[in-house]
């Protein structure tokens, strides 16, 4: 008897559907085809196992399963719920007439419960977008794939539970998620605010600004000044993600597995912080089966990068691409799967390896040469696009006891949401959202300045020996600066201010 089960392969952060043929005839042998992995090869025990302490029997004939297109590679132990399946009902221990509109996920362990899978989202939203009428996967996966609108979800404990659910119809109850109820409830909840930071009122303008045009920082100074305090906060002042931000977010973080048990969606913009022994592929991504890296993983998010020099040289060089064309690339002899990588980075760093450079109290004891030696672990063209980069200077101790409460992330955030609005009217592109992404006709449209300014911007491009690529940044950054100055026009104001923030190019520091 010949059945047929749908089940899902997870590619990128995409999904394709599976067709999972089981033939049950003459014979003793297991055959498995429609290049399956390892993971998918010892199902048969897992399944054996399963199905006799479920109180069902494994069939005494051949069984034949195909699953195609057989040039799609299945990996992982999530095809074990429907291979089990097809031979209950291939060996009429189970009649199922409607299991061929459902596409059904999960992995077995030995007692016969059922686990959770990995990338439930966009299977269910592939099921959605073919026709099926429902999804039927493990319990805790539930709620992540019942957020999508227009397809039923159950969730499911055991396989017994799953027999129970094609023998009595009348009784199946799909899990029910109210999206936006959950986005709305999951934005209030945060621990971290700008108003626990004292002092640094420099640095807190500095990140505002990268906020309302998403760019890059970096923040330089000794320890204790502050750095990952505000770098942890950073995202308090981005604009909250949109619904369809935190779908995409959340898609991202299924496939990877890193979803907390019953969540359903992720509200929070990610904040990700790898340590600095971190290898280039768990950074970008890759591996034999492709996975998204800490850059997919804080897309629509921060990547924050403390200690940046003490991080490998080749580790840091393959964020380059993905800086500059905000998704990442991984090719394979036979395929090519492709993460978004659309992240803020924010780099924190000690001037020298003494840490005391520059500071205003304690002398560097390191010997002459070392702090250039030290800054050139991150190479010029790496810098080079990173939009801001500000110095942090400790703070005393009058401005650590002082009673004045700090402002607070959500005005600081208030602004910023002002001054996206007013890139998003000025673009109206769905490519180009914010002032950093700005393409070269964009530039030249919308970042025209007056003679006056231009002599200074001349002035410090020969005197910081700045590149063709910091001049557009400063540039793309003094219209920022405008726009939350509600000027129309980029005035010399705006245009210095923008310059400062390049003051740590390698050729005016600890030069």
């Amino acid at each position: 008897m010949l059945v047929k089960i749908y089940g899902s392969a997870v590619n990128g952060i995409g999904a394709s559907t599976i067709t999972i043929e089981v033939n049950i005839s003459r014979g003793v042998k297991f055959v498995l085809v429609g290049l399956p992995d390892n993971a998918v090869r010892e199902s048969k025990e897992r399944i054996h196992v399963a199905l006799f302490n479920q109180g069902f029997r494994w069939p005494g004939f051949k069984v034949v399963v195909n699953m195609s297109p057989a040039d799609i590679r299945k990996e992982g132990s999530a095809y074990d719920l429907p291979i089990a399946l097809g031979v209950m009902i291939g060996s009429k221990q189970l009649i199922a007439d409607d299991v061929s509109s459902y596409i059904i996920m999960g992995e077995l362990s030995l007692d016969g419960t059922i686990l959770p899978i990995k990338g439930a989202l966009p299977i269910a939203i592939q099921a959605r977008e073919e026709g099926f009428k429902g999804l039927l996967l493990p319990k805790e996966n539930a709620k992540e794939a019942a957020i999508v609108d227009g397809l039923n979800v159950y969730g499911m404990t055991t396989l017994e539970s799953v027999c129970d659910f094609f023998k009595f119809p009348k009784c199946r109850v799909p899990e029910f998620v109210d999206t936006r109820s959950i986005f709305k409830q999951d934005q209030k909840f945060n621990l971290n605010d700008f108003s626990q930071v004292k002092g640094q009122y420099t640095i807190k303008r500095a990140l505002e600004i990268a906020a309302a045009g998403g760019y890059n920082v970096l923040l330089i100074g000794p320890p204790g000044a502050g750095k990952t305090m505000l770098a942890k906060r950073f995202s308090t002042i981005l604009p909250p993600l949109t619904l369809g931000e935190a779908l995409e977010t959340t898609k991202i973080h299924s496939v990877a597995g890193k979803l907390k048990n019953h969540s359903a969606l992720i509200a929070h913009r990610p904040f990700r912080s790898p340590h600095h022994t971190i290898s280039d592929v768990a950074l970008v991504g890759g591996g034999t089966i492709p996975q998204p890296g800490e850059i997919s993983l804080a897309h629509n998010g921060v990547l924050f990068l403390d200690e940046l020099p003490e991080f490998k040289r080749t580790v840091l060089e393959v964020m380059r691409q993905p800086l500059e064309d905000r998704v990442v690339t991984i090719s394979r002899s036979r395929y090519t799967e492709e993460f978004p990588a659309s992240f803020t980075l924010v780099a924190s760093m000690n001037p020298c390896p003494c840490g005391y450079y520059n500071h205003p109290e304690k002398k560097c004891v390191c010997a002459p040469g070392l702090v250039q030696k030290y800054l050139n672990r991150v190479s010029g063209p790496l810098l080079d696009r990173i939009d801001l980069h500000v110095e942090v200077t400790p703070v005393s101790f009058d401005e650590l006891t002082e009673e004045y409460k700090s402002e607070s992330s959500s005005l600081i955030r208030n602004r910023v949401i002002n001054a996206r609005k007013v890139q998003e009217s000025r673009f109206d592109s769905k490519s180009t959202y914010c002032n950093s992404q700005m393409s070269t006709t964009d530039l030249n449209k919308y970042c025209t300045i007056d003679k006056e300014a231009m002599n200074v911007l001349k002035l410090a491009m020969e005197k910081l020996d700045l590149s063709a690529r910091a001049y557009d940044r400063i540039l793309k950054v003094s219209r920022t600066i405008a726009d939350l100055d509600h000027s129309k026009s980029i005035l010399t104001k705006h245009l210095s201010e923008a310059i400062q923030y390049r003051s740590l190019d390698r050729e005016a520091w600890a030069g």
